[in-house]
C-alpha cells in the first residue's frame, strides 16, 4: 500500500471518527464521510467494501490510536485473580472516558444499524474476553464465590463494566473517574471474591 493510499485510508477513518461523535452516530452515510474526507464515494468504496467494514475499521483505528493494546498488556503481569481484576478495572475505567463519544454513538444507533452493531459487537468481544479471562483466574485460584457458575459470572461482570453504567455513574451521578474505578474495584471483589465474601 502506497503512502498516498495510507494517507486517503486515515483521511477517511479520521472523517468517520469526527462525524460519528458529532452526530452520536445519526445520519453519518458513506456519502457525507467522503464528503468530510474531501475524497469521492467511490474513493470510500476502494478502500472499504461496505460501511460495516469501514465501521469496524474505524472502532480499530480509535483503539490503535488510543493505545488500546499497550494498555491490555498491563493485564499480562498480574499474577492472581484479584490482581487481573483491579488490572482490568483501571484499564477500562480510565479508558472509557477517552473513547466515550464514539462508544456513544454506535450505542444510539446499533439497534437499527447494522454496520453499527458489528462494530460494537467487535469492541465489546473484547471486554467479554477479559471478563471470562478473569473468572477463569479467579476459578484456577479457588477464590470465584461459592454463588456463581462461570457463564453467570462472566455475564454480570461484563454488564457491570458495561459503557451504560459507567455513563450512569459519571455522567448521570457524577462520580469522577477515580471514584468509579475505586468503588468498581470494591463492588467486584465483594461480588466475586470468595474470602472476601466470607470475612
Amino acid at each position: 500500500m502506497s503512502s498516498n493510499e495510507i494517507d486517503t485510508r486515515t483521511r477517511i477513518l479520521e472523517a468517520t471518527w469526527q462525524l460519528l461523535e458529532a452526530r452520536h452516530g445519526q445520519g453519518v452515510s458513506m456519502s457525507e464521510i467522503a464528503r468530510a474526507a474531501g475524497i469521492s464515494r467511490q474513493a470510500v468504496y476502494l478502500h472499504f467494501s461496505s460501511r460495516t467494514e469501514l465501521m469496524i475499521a474505524t472502532t480499530q483505528y480509535v483503539d490503535e490510536i488510543k493505545g488500546l493494546n499497550e494498555r491490555l498488556s498491563q493485564l499480562d503481569a498480574a499474577i492472581s485473580g484479584i490482581e487481573l481484576l483491579d488490572t482490568c478495572v483501571e484499564v477500562w475505567g480510565y479508558y472509557i472516558p477517552e473513547i466515550y463519544g464514539i462508544a456513544k454513538a454506535l450505542l444510539n444507533i446499533r439497534e437499527t444499524d447494522e454496520a453499527a452493531a458489528a462494530a460494537w459487537d467487535g469492541s465489546m468481544g473484547c471486554l467479554r474476553d477479559v471478563c471470562r479471562q478473569i473468572v477463569e483466574a479467579l476459578e484456577g485460584d479457588g477464590m470465584l464465590a461459592s454463588e456463581w457458575s462461570h457463564d453467570d459470572a462472566v455475564d454480570m461482570m461484563y454488564t457491570l463494566l458495561s459503557i451504560q453504567n459507567w455513563e450512569q455513574l459519571t455522567r448521570e451521578s457524577g462520580w469522577s473517574t477515580g471514584q468509579y474505578v475505586e468503588r468498581m474495584k470494591m463492588v467486584m471483589k465483594r461480588l466475586f471474591v470468595e474470602y472476601l465474601v466470607n470475612e
